[in-house]
């Protein structure tokens, strides 16, 4: 797996939004939905504000593979579930850190434990 490039993590950082799409099983792309994500250390991750039932985030766990972009970053990804606990407070952080000038009711529905199960860790290939 080749991972991101530090100046992909810096643009990623540095992009407000990054737009999410799924493999279909036939191998085309669904189409792009924007969302939040961010950086931690050398890893991206993304949360589904709405929970486990909100479309892209079901599809992206049927599908396991999708793509990103943002910032003049393109990558193929997969999509991985296995976080630790002290990793998901260091996203709870750079997600405040980031996105907190929005505020707190709206930052509220991608931070805490509640989002915890809709948490994805992009792994670029």
């Amino acid at each position: 797996m080749a991972g991101f490039s530090l100046s992909d993590l810096a643009a990623i950082d540095s992009a407000d939004e990054l737009q999410i799409s799924s493999r279909r099983a036939n191998g085309t792309m669904r189409p792009y939905v924007t969302i939040w994500g961010v950086r931690e250390g050398n890893d991206v991750y993304v949360r589904s504000a709405y929970g486990a039932q909100n479309g892209w985030f079901r599809r992206a766990i049927l599908s396991g593979r999708g793509r990103i972009r943002t910032g003049g970053v393109e990558r193929d990804v997969l999509f991985d579930r296995s976080i630790d606990a002290a990793t998901h407070a260091r996203i709870d952080a750079a997600y405040h850190r980031k996105y907190d000038r929005y505020g707190a009711r709206v930052v509220g529905t991608v931070v805490g434990p509640s989002v915890r199960d809709v948490t994805l860790r992009l792994l670029a290939l």
